[in-house]
């Protein structure tokens, strides 16, 4: 049953720039239909000024909305409340009604979390080595932290940035949790296996045959690869990990779920894995897949 709408349609949406291939609007779309929600969800360009969107959209009485790039951090300003969670990862993603305004959230690394999960794989006791020193591989370290991993290291080219991420993250921790080192500095690690996040856009279509290290060894210690990249489906970064006997999954189930668990705090329900996997399978129709 597709959704009628009338005058109380909830509307939902995603703000940001660009925002035209976003798959959300199939996530919410598809999770509308199948719990029978009154709900509409539809993309908006923001290529202005965001704290008039965020003011419009409350004073508009919409349900929710979704935050993307490159508006995360900028929108902190015109909420009224930030989780916890998301405080400490410094960007947002979900704002869901609150008195005054709106409570910022971040989705997405619980989303990364959840599908990890749905793959068999836990962080805790880990030892994670992350590729990149941005906003998402900060998230990931900080990720890691939460869900008890044993050490992490952040590899990059430029190490003074993934120093900082180290020193912050260390501080927060109160112990030498995280260790910055340069791309060439992965052999000392060698002696054990590694989870490993791909958190750079390296690789992203049209540039599908770039990675961020090519060096065949570095491959032979990762046990489970995850790259934030879903276009192409499997990256070069994934391919290498499967050579190598590793197992390697794509960013596309962490758009899932930080979609699945922003759809969960608009509407307060639980969404079943049934029916993100039946979601999954739509976004992979919407791919092409």
């Amino acid at each position: 049953m597709g959704v009628t709408v009338n005058g109380r349609t909830k509307t939902l949406g995603v703000i940001g720039n660009p925002v035209e291939h976003t798959l959300s609007p199939v996530i919410h779309n598809e999770l509308a239909r199948v719990y029978n929600h009154n709900v509409v969800y539809l993309p908006y360009l923001v290529d202005g000024s965001v704290g008039d969107a965020i003011r419009g959209a409350y004073a508009l009485h919409f349900g929710g909305l979704n935050v993307t790039v490159p508006h995360k951090t900028e929108v902190l300003q015109y909420v009224v409340e930030v989780d916890e969670f998301a405080k400490r990862i410094g960007a947002v993603n979900t704002l869901v009604p609150a008195e005054g305004g709106f409570k910022a959230y971040n989705t997405d690394i619980p989303g990364l979390y959840r599908g990890m999960l749905s793959d068999g794989v836990n962080m805790d006791g880990e030892d994670v080595m992350i590729l990149g020193a941005g906003g998402a591989a900060r998230s990931v370290a900080m990720l890691a932290l939460d869900k008890g991993a044993k050490q992490v290291y952040i590899l990059n080219r430029t190490v003074s940035k993934a120093e900082e991420i180290a020193k912050e993250i260390n501080a927060y921790a109160g112990r030498e949790f995280v260790t910055a080192m340069a791309l060439t500095g992965y052999p000392k690690l060698s002696g054990k296996k590694y989870l490993c996040i791909q958190a750079t856009s390296v690789g992203l279509y049209p540039k599908v045959e770039d990675v961020v290290i090519e060096d065949s060894e570095f491959y032979d210690m990762i046990h489970t690869g995850y790259d934030i990249i879903y276009n192409p489906y499997e990256t070069r970064f994934m391919s290498l990990v499967k050579a190598h006997g590793g197992r390697a999954f794509n960013g596309l189930k962490m758009l899932l779920y930080q979609g699945i668990i922003a759809y969960e705090l608009w509407n307060d329900i639980s969404v079943s894995e049934e029916v993100a996997q039946q979601i999954l399978g739509k976004m992979k129709e919407a791919l092409g897949l």
